[in-house]
């Protein structure tokens, strides 16, 4: 993935900003796929960025001012992956106290290609910190993607310390049991992706839990799937010892269903 421009506020990022950007990993983000200057989801990306600018810095950015740097940085592509951080150089490791509106990088890339379409799950005792916020503390999961390819899986699904399910390190899960969609009850990030599948079942009239999943609950399962913004959905094969069906019609139902939301302005 290469990045095709970085904008702090709007204008060329200083090396001095990026140099804070490399050193002080304390900040949120957000990421989708923009099409024709639109995207799925954007109201809920937006309230993400609320939720974290209000959760880390004590002041929410204008939703106003956040679209006007959305439109600038995607100016001109047809399609793009856009990153939206939000941080502060005011803050930092001698000094964390500051208060107040942080500033906002945006960064475009290539659209990224979508996970594989069937995956190998390996089960990681793991909570992220914070794990309602969408954050830049990325070293726990990039430790726990490490041991599972190692061990010859392709991605890590979290476990808390009471046996639950959680999320994966880039995505949410979930599960099938006869025609209903179980989703896993745990301290997680809300992905928008999920909630977009979820509004689409309840409309589709398909039922689902929200309940605690745990290892031993694995067996009960006729599938499962993950879900993020760049997979609407893929295949979960395996998690652990466990061998799961495909439920090729299911996943392509998920695809539509994401298809079929609309795309939000920026």
């Amino acid at each position: 993935m290469t990045v095709e421009l970085i904008l702090i506020d709007g204008q060329p990022a200083s090396l001095d900003v990026l140099a804070h950007q490399a050193l002080v990993n304390y900040g949120a983000y957000t990421s989708f796929r923009v099409e024709g200057g639109a995207a799925r989801g954007l109201d809920r990306h937006l309230a993400r960025l609320e939720q974290s600018a209000l959760a880390l810095f004590g002041e929410a950015v204008p939703e106003g001012r956040l679209r006007d740097l959305m439109r600038m940085a995607v100016r001109g592509r047809e399609a793009c992956w856009l990153r939206v951080s939000l941080f502060s150089p005011e803050i930092g490791h001698r000094d964390p106290t500051y208060i107040g509106a942080p500033r906002i990088m945006t960064a475009v890339f290539d659209p990224p290609p979508p996970l594989a379409g069937s995956v190998r799950l390996m089960t990681l005792d793991y909570e992220r910190e914070a794990p309602e916020l969408k954050h830049t503390a990325t070293f726990g999961l990039m430790r726990a993607r490490r041991a599972a390819r190692a061990a010859g899986f392709d991605d890590a699904l979290f476990v808390d310390r009471a046996g639950r399910i959680s999320e994966g390190s880039l995505w949410n899960i979930g599960f099938v049991q006869g025609d209903a969609v179980v989703w896993p009850h745990a301290a997680m990030l809300a992905g928008v992706t999920q909630a977009i599948l979820r509004d689409g079942l309840e409309k589709a009239g398909v039922t689902q839990h929200t309940r605690a999943v745990t290892r031993d609950d694995l067996r009960t399962f006729d599938g499962a799937f993950l879900c993020n913004s760049a997979t609407p959905a893929a295949s979960v094969t395996a998690i652990d010892g466990v061998t799961l069906a495909e439920l090729a019609d299911l996943i392509e139902h998920l695809r539509g269903l994401w298809a079929a939301s609309p795309l939000q302005p920026l």
